[in-house]
């Protein structure tokens, strides 16, 4: 440590001002380096959701140790954008568990919810950032059918969310707006009003969009292509865990079609994917359509970056497996764009990466050319990048409404303390000079 004196005092003066203004400068040129203005990537440093491109927004992920904040994906890659016209059973489509269940829904006429919360933002944007499936709990309720919680088959006002034909119609206006766009709903159906369900999707405009049960494939044949599906307007498919609705009211036996794995924790276990009990073997041949459940009993908000990064990519391939090498063609999520940088985008990416086209990730398939003939496309990896150029190749723009209060008021902390040192540098220089 350097000793000052009386005599010395001017040199004194003149080595601490350098290593001050070395200092300064060191702080200004990282933060003039720093990515900003929307041209930060997926997994690059982030202050604020400007910061990020396209498709990305600024968060972190503390449950996984990861503090700093990051440019991450918010948005999936539309398959059939990128290779059309196969059946529809061939891709992977991005479902979230309890599509209704959002953080922010007002309670019913002024009671407490007390339930659990699977989702943070409204159906509309679920669907605009690409999701394609939703699991919707359907309750007579008040003399209609709401979308609400159970306990023990009944809804109560502190369970219940909203009408299930106000979420019906934000369905119908994605369709409507998005006339080459195919969504699913599946139904855990506690409904017994006579043509309850019927009479709702009919009243929601939904029924002119309905795939026709009859047209189903039995015993596990493929599906019409996504394209003749399109062209028919088939582009609602409903499923129903009620097997008597099928008969009464023409809506499809959720188990007669699907393969499914155990909801809940079960279906969480690393290595393990018992199938549902409901469900014929992972591995029959007898359903052409795989839906793997990956959400555990209990939903932890502040986990879920974690769950659904690099556990939730290990659990597809355990599933994969256990269903005799079918890829699933559902992916079921809570808190679906929470991830500690690509999470459950990245994840169906590389699911339809390996079944369309036998590449490592879908933005390496080209339409046309022989399967297994890829681009070469960098796959993004997991750890966090500071001023590197990212590989994320998703278009549109982030449209979620999802606020990561936590890690933003992080960013921001962070942000405001090196301008906060900043500018004590600047003044206490200037003091010191003068």
């Amino acid at each position: 440590m350097l000793a000052c004196f009386a005599d010395h005092r001017c040199l004194c003066n003149t080595l601490v001002f350098q290593h001050l203004f070395l200092l300064l400068f060191s702080l200004l040129v990282t933060i003039s380096t720093a990515c900003s203005n929307g041209n930060c990537q997926v997994l690059e440093a982030c202050a604020a959701a400007t910061d990020c491109a396209s498709g990305l927004y600024c968060g972190n992920c503390p449950a996984s140790g990861a503090t700093q904040p990051i440019c991450t994906r918010g948005q999936a890659i539309i398959p059939t954008t990128i290779i059309d016209g196969l059946p529809f059973n061939k891709y992977t489509w991005l479902v979230t568990h309890n599509s209704f269940s959002n953080v922010a829904a007002p309670p019913v006429a002024g009671v407490q919810r007390l339930t659990f919360y699977n989702q943070e933002d409204s159906v509309t944007n679920q669907l605009n950032n690409g999701v394609r499936g939703l699991m919707l709990d359907m309750y007579d309720f008040q003399n209609d059918i709401w979308l609400c919680h159970s306990f023990k088959g009944q809804c109560y006002n502190f369970t219940a969310f909203q009408p299930a034909i106000d979420v019906l119609k934000e369905v119908e206006a994605f369709l409507s707006g998005n006339p080459t766009q195919i969504v699913t709903i599946i139904i855990e159906d506690y409904v017994h009003t006579p043509k309850g369900l019927t009479n709702l999707f009919v009243n929601a405009g939904l029924d002119k969009y309905w795939f026709p049960v009859n047209k189903m494939p039995k015993k596990g044949d493929d599906w019409p292509t996504v394209t003749e599906m399109v062209q028919q307007n088939y582009r609602l498919l409903v499923f129903t865990s009620d097997s008597s609705k099928e008969a009464k009211e023409g809506i499809a036996y959720q188990w007669k079609y699907f393969l499914e794995n155990e909801p809940g924790d079960p279906g969480v276990v690393q290595g393990s994917c018992p199938n549902r009990k409901e469900s014929k073997p992972l591995n029959s041949k007898s359903a052409s359509l795989f839906l793997q459940n990956y959400f555990p009993t209990y939903p932890v908000e502040a986990d879920a970056c974690k769950e659904n990064s690099a556990p939730l990519a290990a659990m597809v391939g355990t599933c994969y497996k256990a269903a005799g090498n079918l890829m699933p063609n559902f992916l079921a999520i809570n808190f679906y764009m929470r991830s500690n940088g690509g999470g459950v985008f990245d994840t169906v990416d590389r699911m339809n990466g390996q079944t369309l086209c036998g590449c490592n990730t879908v933005t390496a398939c080209q339409a046309g050319a022989p399967f297994g003939s890829c681009k070469n496309v960098a796959v993004p990896s997991q750890n966090p990048k500071t001023n590197t150029t990212g590989s994320f190749t998703g278009s549109g723009s982030f449209t979620g409404s999802v606020q990561f209060s936590r890690s933003a008021s992080t960013v921001q902390s962070l942000n405001h303390s090196v301008y906060h040192l900043v500018f004590f540098l600047v003044s206490f220089l200037l003091a010191f000079w003068l």
